[in-house]
């Protein structure tokens, strides 16, 4: 048979006709398979199977199309059928078929374009990839080991938060949600995550029973749950084995490092881990008290394991805070803070966490470069770590007057952690020193709403409406602040904002109290600078600057070149003097 007459037979036997009304019917099923399916939740490996079997399929279609025919008596083979009484007019029945057949593909298809629009739009908003780790069940029986199932949620969480094709919303956005909550779907949209890990934690003896499941908070469909009975020296291996399983689950790549970062076994001792987590847990929950305590903590879990650097880490963030709390002096905690985290760093140089302790210690002790270049390690180990985007942006950046930059690294933090109070406040701070009193504000006032208790919050919205212009409303604010936590410097900015109202005796007054209380507790320098500011005393104001620098009060004289409190000695050659030795590191 010659080419023309193959192709002839080809027509004569159906095979095109078969051909294409297969393709039309074929497009059709993958349609469904792609558009449909996804939108009913039902797994990919099922659309894979349907388009294998179409493309399988279609060889065999052919085969058939060309052995067989079918007449008004049945399925024959053609050279049978050949021999039947032709039938007068042609069967158009096919192209009915492949009309229809295309019609719905044609539907289907602009059906998967609008869904997958509204998927992607969705998925904007909420990403695949993206957990929070919502508290664990204490099912111990004693409320005293709330401070290992805090610590086994908070260290899953950091495990997953190494993984950088992974959002992780960190633990202080998700503290509030504490038991069994009952809308995931609610809570998942606040938090900015497609889905949740919830668990328990039951501790008796030598033993831990660990009990967590995936929830897909859109659907409330259980991705994945198990359980896990295991000695408490093997709780690293179920962290561990947790964290990897959802990372595979969810679909992030994950790369060698993120592996090992991952498997990792901080310590082996099980005491010195005991020890950690307390700290950790005292130290999550801040106060004054509550941070030396933790710094105990801290302290013994790196005598039973001297090579434990979270340990390290955790000394050197409580130090590096107490002065912050008025808790001790900065010459008494500063250089025990520089000393941890050397320590942590040298331990474990991969340690996100320990890089951003030695960042802050270099801020405080005013080496910005040093600084900076732990702040970006620090990110660059662990993308979703989100206090070291939050001190990166709120203190040093916005010390060196980056506000653009220090914005948007505190927006990042915020996106990792979108409930979190302090940082929250750290946005409201940079928009402060920015001068957008306005989005301060709003930014301020939003965080008090969520978190009333929270000092922090009604002490810096009172700065921010202060500088706008709204004195009355901020020494409202000042005093509420004032009752959540006796804070020296809150009595300063309550002071200053009195000045500006005429109320110059009463500012005297919190003057002397104030001195009366550094006789038994640390009070910064900066509190007293302020208020003789406020009084026009700027002689006095400086020498009290200078105090705080050489003292290396940190968290407030870093801050000299953007402070507006400090706005009417701008140009002052002592006050400029002083200025570029702090910037420069060059304070004696």
């Amino acid at each position: 048979m010659n080419l023309p007459e193959f192709f002839s037979e080809l027509k004569r036997r159906n095979v095109y006709k078969v051909a294409i009304a297969y393709a039309v019917v074929a497009w059709l099923l993958m349609q469904i398979a792609t558009q449909v399916f996804p939108f009913l939740e039902i797994p990919n490996w099922a659309i894979r199977l349907v388009i294998m079997l179409i493309v399988i399929g279609f060889p065999i279609a052919l085969i058939i199309a060309w052995a067989f025919e079918l007449t008004p008596v049945g399925l024959k083979r053609t050279e049978f059928a050949d021999e039947l009484p032709k039938k007068s007019a042609r069967s158009r029945a096919w192209i009915y078929v492949v009309v229809i057949a295309g019609a719905i593909s044609v539907s289907l298809f602009f059906f998967g374009r609008y869904t997958a629009t509204s998927r992607q739009s969705g998925s904007a908003e909420l990403p695949a990839k993206s957990i929070a780790v919502l508290p664990f069940e204490n099912l111990s029986g004693n409320p005293e080991n709330a401070y290992f199932t805090d610590g086994i949620q908070e260290e899953i969480l950091m495990r997953l938060a190494k993984v950088a094709d992974l959002k992780v919303v960190s633990r202080t956005s998700t503290v509030r949600y504490k038991r069994s909550p009952d809308n995931l779907r609610e809570i998942a949209t606040q938090l900015g995550v497609a889905n949740v890990l919830e668990g328990s934690v039951q501790r008796t003896a030598d033993r831990v029973h660990v009990n967590v499941q995936l929830i897909k908070a859109a659907s409330d469909a259980h991705l994945w749950a198990e359980a896990y009975d295991r000695k408490l020296t093997d709780i690293f291996a179920v962290e561990s084995e947790i964290a990897k399983t959802i990372a595979d689950t969810l679909q992030a790549k994950l790369t060698g490092s993120e592996r090992n970062a991952i498997a990792a076994q901080p310590t082996e001792n099980t005491e010195a881990h005991q020890l950690y987590l307390k700290g950790r847990y005292l130290w999550n929950r801040r106060t004054g008290e509550n941070l030396k305590k933790a710094l105990a903590y801290f302290e013994q879990a790196a005598e039973k394991d001297p090579h434990y650097a979270l340990a390290y880490s955790g000394m050197a963030d409580s130090c590096v805070l107490i002065p912050t709390y008025s808790a001790g002096t900065p010459q008494n905690y500063l250089p025990r803070a520089r000393a941890a985290a050397q320590k942590a760093v040298e331990l474990d140089d991969t340690l996100a966490e320990a890089h951003t302790s030695l960042a802050y210690v270099f801020f405080v002790d005013f080496e910005n470069a040093q600084s900076v270049k732990e702040f970006e390690r620090a990110i660059s180990l662990n993308p979703n770590y989100a206090t070291a985007h939050q001190w990166y942006g709120s203190v040093l950046l916005l010390a060196l007057g980056r506000f653009d930059q220090a914005t948007a690294e505190v927006k990042r933090a915020l996106e990792l952690d979108p409930v979190s109070p302090i940082i929250g406040l750290s946005l409201g701070a940079v928009y402060t020193r920015a001068r957008r009193y306005d989005e301060a504000i709003a930014q301020l006032r939003d965080t008090v709403e969520m978190h009333p208790e929270f000092y922090w919050g009604h002490r810096f919205l009172g700065w921010a409406l202060e500088l706008k212009g709204v004195t009355g409303e901020a020494i409202a604010e000042y005093r509420k602040a004032f009752e959540l936590n006796d804070d020296p410097v809150v009595l300063a900015m309550l002071a200053h904002a009195k000045v500006s109202v005429g109320m110059q005796d009463e500012a005297r007054q919190i003057l002397a109290r104030l001195t009366e209380e550094a006789k038994a507790r640390y009070v910064p320098a900066y509190a007293f600078a302020v208020i003789h500011l406020a009084l026009g005393e700027k002689d006095r104001a400086l020498d009290w600057l200078e105090k705080g620098a050489r003292d290396h009060d940190g968290f407030y004289s870093t801050y000299i070149n953007v402070d507006q409190y400090l706005d009417p000695l701008r140009g002052d050659p002592r006050f400029e003097a002083l200025v570029s030795a702090i910037l420069s590191g060059s304070v004696k």
